[in-house]
């Protein structure tokens, strides 16, 4: 009998397999919100160059302001980042020239940005200023969480082969929960990349080692239900940002449901396989007899003994050995 045909035998697909298939695949609702966080947090508003403060006392709307201030691109359309070095208000009231407003002087917004807060009443954009000569920092923000992401699967890969499953799976749903809800309180656009990168980190030994508990289960399944859950998570996150519009309470959100996640995965059991692997045959025996008791099938106890499991140990070394 392989270790396989052991984990067959206390229940298969039971109420245990159930029970952790849907605790394990609960977090996959915010897991993708994680991924694709970027394109919500980092929305790019309509914006404009600021205009002088000077411009406030005068009675007129802001678009007639804006034809003072800011010149038209060539969609026809006001320019993002440049303004008119000096108020050209004849603009206001005269008919605009094309051949008189190319010749006029521009310069770049000195004195920041005016963005609209229609869509987005608050993003990493606008918030930093990422825009013009440093739009490319937007998405240098998504490449460094995507770094973290490659960089936590090698590094919770190996731990947890050396520490087991659970216990990394436990620790990178607190990871995740503390660092994803503080990224909320960045002060400065390096810190919140900081955050982002060791989000990514926990988001790959989330899925790494949540795969790696699901050895008791029909993995085909797990990642059937799995890959509905991501898919429901992207029209969650859409609702989310949509109803928040502010990238500090949308990073709030979703990262703090992954304590109640963090609390609950005290409940999952290590991996047999693993405890086994590295010598802990009698938790491993323990494991099998709660998975036995809770899919009603107690006489399974007496037939799973510390010697079938000391079989299998020295089997799958003599396997290894070959």
């Amino acid at each position: 009998m392989g270790f396989a045909d052991l984990l067959d035998e206390v229940g298969g697909f039971g109420r245990f397999q159930m029970i952790h298939v849907a605790l394990l695949s609960i977090p996959g609702l915010l897991m993708a919100s994680q991924n694709l966080l970027n394109n919500f947090t980092a929305g790019v508003p309509e914006h404009h160059c600021r205009i002088p403060n000077i411009t406030a006392a005068l009675n007129e709307s802001t678009a007639a302001l804006l034809r003072a201030f800011i010149p038209l691109d060539s969609s026809r359309t006001p320019s993002k980042c440049t303004r008119y070095t000096d108020a050209q208000w004849h603009l206001i009231t005269d008919k605009p020239s094309h051949t008189n407003a190319t010749e006029l002087q521009t310069e770049a917004c000195a004195e920041g940005w005016t963005y609209d807060k229609t869509e987005f009443i608050s993003s990493i954009v606008s918030e930093w200023d990422l825009v013009c000569t440093l739009r490319s920092l937007k998405q240098m923000s998504q490449t460094i969480y995507m770094g973290g992401v490659l960089t936590g699967a090698i590094i919770f890969g190996g731990l947890s082969d050396r520490f087991g499953r659970k216990a990394m799976l436990i620790w990178s749903y607190f990871q995740l929960a503390v660092l994803g809800t503080f990224t909320a309180l960045s002060p400065s656009y390096v810190a919140y990349c900081i955050f982002r990168f060791l989000t990514g980190m926990s988001v790959s030994g989330v899925i790494l080692n949540a795969v790696s508990l699901s050895e008791c289960l029909a993995r085909t399944l797990v990642g059937t239900i799995s890959s509905f859950f991501f898919t429901f998570g992207q029209m969650i996150l859409a609702g989310v940002a949509y109803s928040l519009k502010d990238w500090r309470k949308i990073h709030v959100a979703i990262g703090l449901p992954f304590f109640i996640f963090f609390f609950y995965s005290w409940w999952y059991s290590e991996s047999a396989r693993w405890l086994v692997l590295n010598g802990r045959s009698e938790e491993a025996l323990k494991h099998l007899h709660r998975v036995a008791k809770i899919n009603g099938k107690p006489e399974m106890t007496e037939k799973i003994t510390l010697e079938v499991i000391l079989h299998l140990l020295w089997k799958s070394k003599f396997l290894v050995t070959l």
